[in-house]
């Protein structure tokens, strides 16, 4: 591990002048901080307090902001000094009143939102909407500027600044991380993000671990624990850590200002040294812990009960000042130690010689363009998808494994934008056939080498394929690529990708918040998250692999948000790769297997039929344009070639059986388009299902989300639905599809039981595929593979 030694900057950097007026400005993101949660009237105290000047709710988190504020104030100073890129993710995000306290006193606040003026009229409409009906809600939501970050569910502080500081050279990302939030699963494992921060590529992260005590109503590990245990900790994990204790305010800005410049001096020299030598040994990055009381200078207590420095002070100090005369006094007299009118002059703006201390333009923390990712971004520039195209020469009469196929066109992606391109996947990139990636570029690693990992590793310090065992990390280095402006792709397990469903619900809020609220928020790359390893071929993982309802998590969320794409064979997943990373404010998910597949569609078949999101296969129907007696639907690559098999048996036996084939690859075509953009008006679906013709949909992942995207249909009670029905074990693909009834034999069985004139005729051919299910379970357990007519069927047509 490389050290880089620095001279150690003045114990007491602030003259006394730059003391006060630190000091003061502090002291006025506090006053902000605690008027956001308490008053609806009277913003600058300009009359006694009265119960009519406070909220009938009192809602917020008072307990992380005065440290919160401290941190960012002294950024200002050094932003200043060294003209610094900053950003600021808030871990504590629920402490917004700290991030909204200082984004208005710079001054940014008011420019996006006008009628937040800087005088007392806007203060008090900025005081007036904190947590209120109709307002802004109680964390660094989408709408306060300089955030990336909400944190209202805990855990993604760190993985996010790393995320937004890959491949931004000049940028410094300081990251608060709350001491309960420091007890999650996903930041314990996200401190390993700086074996994978290169400094001469790279911006810095700078963590400020923010021990304050206390959760909403218990204290904290890591702030229980000795301190050289707790230094062990930190320097296990890689940093070099200073601390900073204390509850004296004149102290403390002392101790930051020293403690906050010797960070920001060694992190400039690792870069410099880096940069100038090529050395990119990993270097101990500095990090900061931050031990001040919960509640900071709130009462120290109420009615006798200690308030400042424990769990009382996390949400709202004192709860009833409206109804209690001393509890009203008590927070007046709060309120006033902080001296509002000396910060801010008659209109109620803050005095010139504080305003002065928040840097100018976009090097305003609040205003700095990479919070807003899509100001930054730029179009990536991508081959053409057909030049890797799929010979097809006849539709299911030949194989290719789909992501094998893909890879090489994201390995030409990675090529032409080697700065703003990156593939994330948890140790699976090789095991998803995605490794013809590693000839552009290898995986990312600056932690030790050994020599045998040049025979096969593809390991490689200027890697761009970010791989670790941890779902958590990786989406969140992903979001916070895309949210500053840059592009990615990321491969999964398809029953792990459940590790993350929370991380895409809080995306998917804060997507759908942006897209459709918040006009100054500029678009931004789109996540797009590949499904592989499907439940269908884990016929050596089993049952606990076998899980596809990631998608029906996904339906849940804003249809203007979120996609769900089920390309059948290689081409169309060329075709659907190519348009989400094209897309903007999405979160698509393409669900694709790793292994041979059947492929049916020339690369021209394919895009008009991605296109189009569902269609017609002529050469897999037999009712020649005429009224179908079923529809034979599918989505997904095994259920598709299950249902291709199952027409093929029935045209065998059946010659005058008229089948209209359909496959589905954008799901929610299936809904209306009254409900969903991207839904087929009523006509266009009857015309495709029909009005009173069963229809039997072969479908990848579980069948009752297919009833509830097309419920509101006409012919939805003939829609029949197959689907994984949990059940499963170590099977062979056939075997375990006929456990579920998604299999050939089941579904022609399925088409004679429901199409009327089929039930007395098709009685033989019905005991012949009875008999078909039970030689293959038989072979199936007696040889451990399936039938080689299985193995290799292709379209007879």
């Amino acid at each position: 591990m490389a050290t880089t030694e620095v001279a150690t900057p003045l114990s007491s950097p602030l003259s006394p002048e730059e003391l006060r007026r630190i000091n003061a400005f502090w002291q006025a993101c506090n006053y902000l901080a605690a008027g956001m949660i308490y008053l609806r009237a009277n913003a600058l105290l300009r009359e006694p307090l009265k119960p009519e000047h406070f909220k009938h709710r009192l809602l917020g988190h008072w307990g992380s902001d005065p440290g919160q504020s401290l941190v960012w104030v002294h950024l200002n100073r050094l932003i200043k000094k060294y003209d610094l890129n900053v950003m600021y993710v808030s871990g504590p995000g629920h402490g917004a009143p700290a991030t909204l306290a200082n984004c208005y006193l710079e001054g940014y606040y008011s420019e996006i939102y006008p009628d937040k003026s800087r005088d007392e009229a806007g203060m008090l409409k900025f005081f007036q909407q904190f947590s209120f009906p109709g307002g802004i809600g109680s964390h660094c939501t989408p709408e306060t500027p300089g955030s990336i970050h909400e944190g209202g569910e805990l855990g993604y502080s760190i993985s996010h600044g790393y995320g937004a500081a890959f491949d931004n050279p000049d940028l410094i990302v300081t990251v608060v991380v709350g001491d309960g939030e420091a007890e999650t699963g996903p930041l314990a494992t996200s401190w390993h993000s700086n074996k994978f921060l290169n400094p001469i590529r790279d911006g810095a992260v700078l963590p400020v671990l923010h021990l304050n005590g206390y959760k909403i109503a218990n204290p904290t590990v890591l702030a229980r624990i000795p301190h050289d245990e707790l230094e062990a900790l930190l320097t296990g994990y890689g940093h070099k850590a200073y601390f900073v204790e204390g509850s004296d305010p004149l102290t403390m800005h002392q101790k930051m200002a020293a403690t906050l410049e010797q960070c920001i001096v060694e992190i400039r020299a690792i870069q410099q040294h880096a940069r100038s030598t090529g050395d990119t040994a990993r270097p101990r990055w500095p990090m900061i812990v931050l031990r001040s009381p919960k509640g900071w200078t709130c009462p120290k207590e109420v009615d006798g009960h200690k308030v400042e420095d424990f769990w009382r002070a996390h949400q709202v100090p004192v709860v009833d000042p409206a109804t209690n005369k001393p509890h009203l006094k008590i927070v007046e007299d709060w309120m006033r130690s902080y001296k509002p009118e000396e910060l801010f002059d008659a209109k109620g703006t803050l005095v010139p010689q504080l305003q002065e201390l928040a840097p100018s333009g976009t090097r305003r923390i609040s205003a700095n363009p990479h919070a807003n990712g899509g100001l930054l971004r730029k179009e990536l520039e991508l081959p053409d998808f057909r030049d890797y195209a799929v010979k097809v020469k006849t539709p299911g009469g030949s194989y290719a494994e789909p992501t094998d196929v893909l890879a090489h066109f994201l390995a030409e992606v990675m090529r032409r934008n080697m700065n703003s391109f990156r593939v994330f996947g948890p140790d699976e990139t090789a095991s998803n056939r995605l490794t013809a990636i590693y000839a552009a570029s290898k995986k990312t690693w600056l932690a030790e080498y050994k020599p045998e990992d040049a025979d096969g590793g593809e390991l490689d310090v200027s890697g761009r394929v970010m791989e670790m065992l941890s779902e958590h990390t990786l989406e969140g280095w992903f979001e916070g690529y895309v949210l500053t402006g840059r592009h990615g792709f990321f491969s999964t397990y398809e029953a792990f990708v459940h590790v993350i469903d929370s991380m895409f619900n809080q995306h998917a809020k804060w997507l759908e918040k942006s897209k459709k609220e918040i006009s100054w928020r500029a678009p931004v790359p789109s996540i797009n998250i590949l499904i592989t390893s499907l439940v269908w071929r884990q016929d050596h993982n089993g049952f606990t692999h076998q899980d596809p309802g990631f998608l029906d998590v996904v339906t849940n969320k804003s249809k203007d948000v979120v996609r769900i794409y089920l390309p059948p064979d290689a081409n169309c997943l060329l075709s659907v790769t190519d348009h989400c990373l094209r897309s903007r404010n999405y979160f698509n998910v393409i669900v694709a297997d790793k292994q041979d597949h059947l492929q049916y569609l020339t690369m021209d078949d394919a895009v008009n039929h991605c296109t189009k999101g569902i269609g017609i296969w002529d050469w897999a129907s037999t009712d020649d344009g005429a009224e179908p007696d079923v529809v034979m639907a599918c989505a997904g690559d095994i259920a598709t070639m299950e249902a291709v098999a199952a027409v093929a048996i029935l045209k065998e036996h059946f010659s005058d059986l008229k089948i209209r084939f359909v496959n589905v690859v954008d799901l929610f075509r299936l809904m209306p388009e009254s409900e969903h953009p991207h839904g087929l008006s009523d006509r266009d679906f009857d015309s495709l299902f029909t009005t009173d013709k069963p229809v039997i949909f072969n479908f990848h992942a579980y069948p009752a989300l297919i009833h509830k995207l097309t419920y509101r249909r006409t012919n939805h009670d003939n829609i029949h639905v197959r689907g994984y029905k949990e059940k499963g074990n170590i099977n062979t693909p056939l075997e375990l599809a006929i456990l579920n009834q998604i299999d050939r034999f089941d579904l022609a069985i399925d088409v004679i039981d429901r199409v009327p004139r089929l039930s007395s005729v098709g009685a033989h051919v019905k005991e012949w595929l009875k008999d078909q299910i039970i030689d293959s379970v038989h072979y199936a357990h007696a040889e451990g593979i399936d039938k080689e007519e299985i193995r290799n069927w292709k379209w007879p047509g």
